[in-house]
């Protein structure tokens, strides 16, 4: 009986820790373009770690490469990339100072360590300086009034929500979107949950709904899965450096690299994979780009514009709905609590398996759990016989 009770308690105990994943296969693709191909590094942007204590004045091998993200994330403008030099000369200055700035890392203009760990993090491919604005880290005062009897309170909030240049949106007939996804991807009913979920997020704190449709072209909103150099101008650069990037409204086009490890459902801290990305989180973030919004300089915001690989993050914030809710105003029925949990699933494993196809390769993390829980509560029983 003893016995019988400690292997329940292991399966249970193990099962509950499992988590889905899925990516695509690594296709044959020229990468001789991406902005980075480091191919020796485990990240595309763990090359940049060389440059620590770097300042003004110096010359460092490579260094014209860390300028190429510079400017491909908006932080220099005015000068080619074919004129970019390995010297650190005050444009850079500038540029890293602006960036310690939105990061809330101290505006040292030397690429210390915590400057280093923040530009190597995997982050979304939109620009956080686009046309020379930068509203990361403006800190709009907010006044919010509440009523006591007769009389009114304003409270003021500092908010570092952001848009795009025009402060672009939305205007759908019934406050009604559609979305639909790339067909070659083949992708499965689980995946196309997780978007689901994603976009009910912020259907909750707005006016708008979001409905998927089979007719992918026509569709407001189009969501696809591409490798390397997709045809918009920005190429994916493998695991883990650019996740994903969305276009502004009414542009629609939400494009994620396919050749992440991408954590469907469960808890992403808890995968083996160190490359895992939380699939839900970076949905909700482009999301927020493809309705308007721009980054935040808030790190617990939906918009910050990075997240480190294994993090589940999908609860929006406060500098997230009001950034949201200015341009389409509230939903009546938000009563400022989230009904929707981190993590939704409505599908029995069985239904999950039947669901994936040919076209996406299953990386079977929840069966690989089971077999080790098989293995372990095999040997616990032998030594206790």
């Amino acid at each position: 009986m003893r016995t019988c009770i400690l292997l329940f308690v292991l399966l249970l105990s193990l099962s509950t820790n499992s988590i889905t994943g899925f990516r695509f296969p690594d296709p044959d693709h020229d990468v001789s373009n991406h902005l980075l191909n480091f191919t020796s590094y485990s990240s595309p942007w763990d090359y940049f770690k060389n440059f620590t204590g770097c300042q003004i004045g110096e010359e460092r091998n490579g260094l014209a490469k860390l300028k190429q993200y510079f400017h491909r994330f908006g932080y220099i403008r005015d000068i080619p990339i074919s004129n970019f030099t390995d010297n650190f000369d005050d444009s850079f200055e500038k540029a890293l100072r602006i960036y310690q700035k939105n990061f809330n890392l101290n505006q040292t203009g030397i690429l210390d360590d915590q400057t280093l760990q923040q530009i190597q993090r995997p982050r979304c491919g939109v620009a956080d300086i686009i046309d020379g604005a930068s509203s990361m880290h403006s800190g709009k005062t907010t006044a919010d009034s509440h009523h006591h009897g007769d009389s009114t309170t304003k409270f003021h909030s500092v908010a570092h929500y952001a848009f795009f240049p025009g402060q672009p949106k939305w205007r759908p007939r019934n406050r009604r979107l559609t979305y639909g996804f790339l067909p070659q991807n083949n992708l499965p009913d689980t995946v196309k949950l997780t978007f689901a979920n994603a976009f009910k997020r912020w259907a909750e704190v707005t006016p708008l709904s979001f409905v998927e449709t089979e007719f992918y072209s026509t569709a407001d909103i189009r969501i696809g899965f591409f490798s390397g150099d997709h045809g918009d101008g920005e190429p994916f650069d493998g695991t883990l450096g650019t996740l994903a990037h969305a276009f502004s409204p009414p542009n629609g086009r939400f494009h994620l690299d396919g050749a992440e490890d991408w954590i469907v459902d469960g808890d992403a801290s808890t995968a083996t994979i160190k490359s895992a990305v939380d699939l839900e989180s970076v949905a909700v973030h482009e999301i927020g780009h493809l309705l308007g919004l721009g980054h935040s300089s808030v790190e617990e915001s939906i918009m910050y514009p990075t997240i480190s690989s294994r993090k589940k993050k999908v609860v929006l914030r406060d500098d997230d709905i009001q950034g949201i809710q200015v341009l389409y105003g509230g939903n009546p029925n938000y009563n400022g609590t989230s009904l929707i949990p981190s993590s939704t699933t409505t599908q029995s494993h069985q239904e999950r398996e039947e669901s994936s196809n040919g076209g996406v390769h299953n990386l079977n993390i929840r069966s690989c759990w089971w077999a080790y829980s098989f293995f372990v509560v095999l040997c616990y029983s032998i030594l206790l016989m």
